[in-house]
Formats: structure tokens, C-alpha cells, sequence
């Protein structure tokens, strides 16, 4: 029996739709899992994962078979940990577990544990972006990225603790409530790590500050050390414009790939600043 389920791949900043083919069948190499589409060394290892986090939520793993895993496109690599949600519920799905069409339309990512609880993954928010311009607006999503994934507006998003929570919810026993997102945008954004008005001194620095803040211009400060330069340029994001919605989900786009996005803070609303040493090449 074949199942598809719907999943997604971050390349660079960018989300790519990928679908996961799961086939199960009665053959000569029973017990053999093979997953191809050009999966990395994380991707591959998914295999143990979920054959683990399966029988480790009550479900019945089909060891009697030989299961064939397709990651489509198969010109695209796929990285990570996030396909072991979509492959389990595609094994169980292939096998007569549950419903072949309970995911209709749907986008599953979440890395299993071997006791089937579901951890964080990098990169919800570039999904929950590819989805809203297809016809994928329902997300099926770590309990801890939901905040994350619904900064989208438009979607569907569920939280899923785990694998037999979502096998619960699918069979029609325990639904899951969708995510209500929060107003994470404010109208006072948290205050800069360093307020520009307490900088005594250097007005014409500051001056100079002002007008390329005010002009959206480009600056280079040059001194010797200890003049005030890197204080200044660390207080300029203080008096630059706030970030609009659409910039705010820019910039917390990069912290999502990057995994360096907090669950307490989904949304940066303050500009990013950087201060690369002189030596970086």
C-alpha cells in the first residue's frame, strides 16, 4: 500500500515542498527499510527513529514488510531531522493504520524521539511562509514551534506533543486544538540594549548617526580604539524605525534557520546588529 504525506525542505532562507512516499508490501526482504531521495546522514538515520518511537507509542511497526521511503523531489537534498513526523505517519498510513487520506493538503515536520514525544525543529517559520502561497494551509507541528509557524496568518496550525497524540487525533479519539496565536507584534517594542540618549559626547558623531538613521544611508566610523565607535553603532538600532510586520518576519526568518529563535520571543521586533571583528575575512 503507498501513502503520501506532505513535508517541506529549508534551502537557505527558503522552504521547498517535499513529499514523503511511503510504500509497504509483502516481499522476499521482509524487515528491510530503504529510504531514498537524497537524504543526508540525520535523514537516513530517521529509519531507527521511528521504528523505535512507533512501537515505543503502543503502534504496531510492520517489521513483516519491506517499507520504501521516497523523499520527492529526489534532486534535492534533504537535511535534518524534521522528516520522522511525515515518514512514521506514512508507515502507519501504508500499513492500514490509519486513514489514507486523514492528511489531505496537510504539512507534517518534528523530529521523534525513540518515545515518540516530538522535539524542536530549525525552520518552521520559512515553512509556515511556503505555505500560506500553496494549497497547504494546515501545519502539523512541534508543540514547542507552534508559536512559531502561526506568526503566518491564514493557517491551521497544530501543536503535536507527540506521535500518539497525533495518531489519536487523526483516528478521531482525542482531537487536537488548534493553535490560537498571540499578538506578537506590539506597538512598544522592547526597549534597545543601548539607549542612544545616554551617550555623552561625540555630537557630531552622533549627528552624523541621526541623519543616516533618518535618511536610511550607509555609515563608516573610523577611530582609535577606545573613541566610542562600536557604543555608537551598537545604540544606532535604537533610533532607526521600527521593523514593519513583513520585516519583522524577515529578519525572523534567518534567527529560524538558524535556529536561534526562542519559544518565550517568536517575533524580533528590534533590528538586528552585528559587530564582526577587524581581523574576519
Amino acid at each position: 500500500m503507498l501513502a503520501k504525506i506532505g513535508s517541506a525542505a529549508v534551502l537557505g532562507l527558503e522552504a521547498l515542498p517535499v513529499e514523503v512516499e511511503v510504500d509497504v508490501r509483502r516481499s522476499g526482504q521482509a524487515g528491510i527499510m530503504t529510504l531514498v531521495g537524497l537524504p543526508d546522514a540525520a535523514v537516513r538515520e530517521s529509519s531507527e527513529r521511528t521504528r523505535a518511537a512507533i512501537r515505543n507509542s503502543g503502534l504496531t511497526f510492520p517489521g513483516d514488510k519491506r517499507i520504501t521511503i521516497n523523499l520527492a523531489p529526489a534532486d534535492l537534498r534533504k537535511e535534518g531531522p524534521a522528516y520522522d513526523l511525515p515518514i512514521a505517519i506514512g508507515i502507519l498510513m501504508a500499513s492500514g493504520q490509519l486513514p489514507p487520506d486523514a492528511l489531505d493538503g496537510a504539512i507534517l515536520m518534528g523530529e521523534l524521539s525513540l518515545d515518540g514525544t516530538l522535539r524542536h525543529v530549525r525552520g518552521v517559520l520559512p515553512v509556515a511562509d511556503m505555505a500560506r502561497y500553496s494549497d497547504s494551509t494546515t501545519l502539523y507541528v512541534p508543540a514547542h514551534d507552534a508559536a512559531e509557524a502561526a506568526l503566518i496568518p491564514g493557517l491551521q496550525v497544530y501543536p503535536v506533543a507527540s506521535l500518539a497524540s497525533l495518531v489519536a487525533h487523526l483516528q478521531g479519539f482525542a482531537p487536537i486544538t488548534p493553535y490560537s496565536p498571540a499578538e506578537h507584534y506590539t506597538e512598544l517594542p522592547p526597549p534597545p540594549a543601548v539607549d542612544f540618549a545616554e551617550i555623552q559626547g561625540q555630537e557630531h558623531a552622533k549627528r552624523a548617526l541621526e541623519v543616516a538613521a533618518a535618511g536610511g544611508h550607509n555609515l563608516l566610523m573610523v577611530g582609535p580604539p577606545g573613541a566610542g565607535k562600536t557604543l555608537m553603532a551598537r545604540a544606532l538600532p535604537g533610533i532607526l524605525p521600527r521593523l514593519s510586520l513583513e520585516e519583522a518576519l524577515e529578519v525572523t526568518r534567518i534567527y529560524s534557520v538558524a535556529d536561534q529563535l526562542s519559544a518565550d520571543t517568536p517575533l524580533i521586533q528590534i533590528r538586528p546588529f552585528r559587530a564582526p571583528h577587524h581581523t574576519i575575512r
